[in-house]
């Protein structure tokens, strides 16, 4: 396999988060979900129960968060109120994985045309879902309690056909849309505002263990049933085209497209996951 770990800027994921990602910026939004709730509510008295048990009966953003999962992903032996109490909890100790979840939620209302609000995308999107219970179960699996965190990732999969792994580092304001068949493996990395669409695959390539897993950048873009494999990079801005298969390197703000992937030219978006836009540039060069 090509060797993809030459020096491409990725996304720190560990160290400065994005100014959206501010704890001080999630009970502005807590205020928009209520009065988004209440305003359904009003519409369409059927679904007045959803929105006080989803949001208008809930104390702030997190308890409303840890309820909305913990229903989902509640088994008859992990029982919601079992899931509540510990994602609850995760979530008052580390208020940061809050205001990520926050950022989250802003952008997939930001980068989906689907959603007309931050309700839409907090009660139904499962990529949202998904992303936020890899979000507790990592907290977790930094912790040392690796059978929850593995319990919490297969049932994740398991509801919403979204397979991250506890372990891999995944940035603020990424959006997953759809996220039907998105499989993230143990040693990934995906920078700060990136996007993917299903079907997406950071995996890896046979049964070699250590590091061994894709590093997408900051502001990436992937589309739809784009699979990257191996330690290699995807530079910072970078656009995937769908059903790429990536097995080398790809520089920043370049455009990657076929099986397999080439690199067919540069272009000056520094972040193609916040626009969305799929289309490949006019006057392709394939020499690059």
């Amino acid at each position: 396999m090509p060797d993809g770990t030459a020096t491409l800027p990725v996304a720190s994921l560990d160290t400065t988060l994005p100014e959206t990602a501010s704890p001080d910026r999630t009970p502005a939004a807590w205020r928009r979900l209520r009065r988004q709730a209440a305003e359904v509510a009003a519409r369409e008295p059927v679904l007045g129960a959803q929105m006080r048990r989803a949001v208008l009966d809930r104390s702030d953003f997190a308890d409303a968060l840890a309820a909305l999962l913990a229903a989902k992903l509640a088994t008859a032996d992990v029982t919601s109120d079992a899931l509540h109490g510990l994602l609850s909890a995760l979530f008052a100790e580390e208020p940061v994985t809050v205001a990520t979840a926050a950022t989250d939620l802003a952008a997939s209302v930001d980068r989906n045309p689907a959603f007309p609000d931050e309700l839409t995308g907090l009660l139904y999107a499962k990529g949202f879902h998904a992303l936020q219970t890899y979000r507790a179960a990592h907290v977790l699996w930094r912790r040392g309690r690796r059978e929850l965190a593995v319990w919490l990732s297969a049932q994740a999969n398991e509801v919403f056909a979204v397979d991250i792994h506890p372990a891999a580092r995944i940035g603020a304001g990424v959006f997953i849309d759809h996220g039907t068949g998105v499989v993230i493996g143990e040693t990934a990395t995906v920078g700060h505002d990136s996007s993917m669409l299903h079907l997406v695959t950071l995996g890896g390539t046979g049964k070699d263990s250590g590091d061994r897993h894709p590093k997408v950048g900051r502001g990436v873009l992937i589309g739809a049933g784009a699979t990257i494999l191996g330690n290699v990079q995807v530079g910072d801005g970078a656009r995937i085209g769908a059903g790429s298969v990536v097995l080398d390197r790809v520089p920043p703000r370049s455009t990657a497209v076929g099986v397999p992937a080439q690199v067919v030219r540069a272009h000056g978006d520094p972040a193609p996951a916040l626009s969305m836009s799929h289309v490949v540039p006019d006057g392709l060069d394939w020499s690059v």
